[in-house]
């Protein structure tokens, strides 16, 4: 995994405010395997949108008079149809293992996500609205989101995400994401999201319209294109309601000031962090994250009271666990020889039992130091 040192990350830095082209090698000291960034930026950066019959409908090109636009190393592909960003993992975005957690996997997704949807042309005031969603109070809101780690990036590591956005039937669009370890060029994750449109001022969900559809249609690949295959993934299967009582529990989570985003509600990444507050001690000592899922069905806002709850699922072909059927996480230990455990969730608001989104986990053994 390719790792930079701070003088590195500054370099990088005048480099890219300087417009330099090509693939630097002299920052990367003692590392003979690896050259360096590639800039990305390519003055004018010009990317054509193409309607279905080829013609080119519209051309993109980035703001090289913005100094973030100058600072961020990431591009347009050279069909303007998806988004590459690299982005280099910090000391404050790790936990106790020195490896990225999943809130920073997800932030990053958002990121990225909203990166490129500034480099076409969309507002970020809303993550990402069109000039007719502006017009008409409308933002995007998570419906649901998917993502598989298979390899943790560490402190310093660079890793590399791409993007791209596609419809969803009448009601939504998707939005797929493949990580890679830059130095390696290995694919280490892989995310999905659906996305539907809410108004602004009254909380309600709307269909796409034809207007707002054309408008982010010609940034969108024109066949399918998934990031995770969808047979024999956990990605569309359905999640169902956790029983209650439910094995483990954590109770009376409240939301900080800072988990509101612009959209003046609780923000998505918000709630993976709230997913593992109720899992079993044993499982968080002994296993590692590979896969989580969680349907959004309901908004939380900065007052509300919310309670975590976490059931063991039976993985086909297995048993589940006997130990871990306890309350608050306070089972024995774990049968060593399960490689795999999987859970299911529920985050709903404590004083109306109401569901706010329901989750679905898989973990795998951390590997032997």
């Amino acid at each position: 995994m390719l790792k930079l040192p701070c003088n590195g990350v500054d370099r990088v830095h005048l480099m890219s405010q300087c417009g330099f082209m090509g693939r630097p090698t002299s920052f990367f000291t003692g590392r003979s395997s690896v050259k360096g960034f590639r800039s990305t930026k390519a003055y004018p950066v010009q990317a054509v949108a193409s309607a279905k019959d080829g013609a080119v409908v519209n051309r993109v090109e980035a703001d090289i008079g913005s100094l973030a636009n100058r600072l961020r190393l990431g591009s347009l592909s050279e069909d303007g149809l998806s988004y590459k960003e690299k982005f280099i993992v910090r000391s404050y975005e790790v936990g106790i293992n020195k490896t990225a957690t999943v809130e920073t996997v997800a932030n990053l997704l958002q990121e990225v996500g909203c990166n490129h949807a500034q480099i076409v042309g969309f507002s970020t005031d809303g993550f990402a609205t069109t000039t007719t969603m502006r017009k008409y109070h409308l933002i995007w809101v998570t419906a649901r989101m998917h993502i598989e780690v298979y390899k943790y990036p560490a402190w310093s590591d660079v890793v590399e995400i791409e993007t791209w956005c596609q419809a969803e039937g009448r009601a939504g669009t998707r939005r797929d994401f493949i990580i890679k370890d830059y130095a390696t060029n290995e694919v280490i994750g892989r995310a999905t999201s659906k996305w539907v449109m809410m108004n602004e001022d009254t909380r309600r969900l709307q269909k796409v319209s034809d207007d707002v559809r054309d408008e982010f249609l010609v940034y969108c690949p024109r066949e399918l294109r998934l990031a995770i295959p969808e047979e024999n993934s956990n990605c569309l299967k359905k999640i169902p309601k956790l029983g209650d009582p439910a094995h483990n529990s954590r109770l009376g989570l409240m939301p900080r000031r800072s988990d509101l985003d612009m959209n003046q509600h609780v923000n998505n990444v918000a709630y993976i962090g709230w997913v593992p507050e109720s899992m079993p001690q044993e499982i968080i000592d002994s296993y590692e994250l590979q896969s989580i899922t969680l349907d959004y069905r309901r908004e939380c806002q900065q007052n509300d009271i919310v309670d975590s709850l976490t059931s063991v699922e039976a993985l086909e072909g297995a048993e589940v666990v006997p130990e871990l059927k306890s309350t608050n996480g306070s089972g024995k230990a774990m049968d060593d020889k399960q490689e795999r455990q999987q859970f299911l969730h529920l985050l709903r608001l404590s004083n109306e039992g109401l569901e706010i989104n329901r989750g679905r986990t898989e973990w795998r053994k951390k590997a032997a130091r």
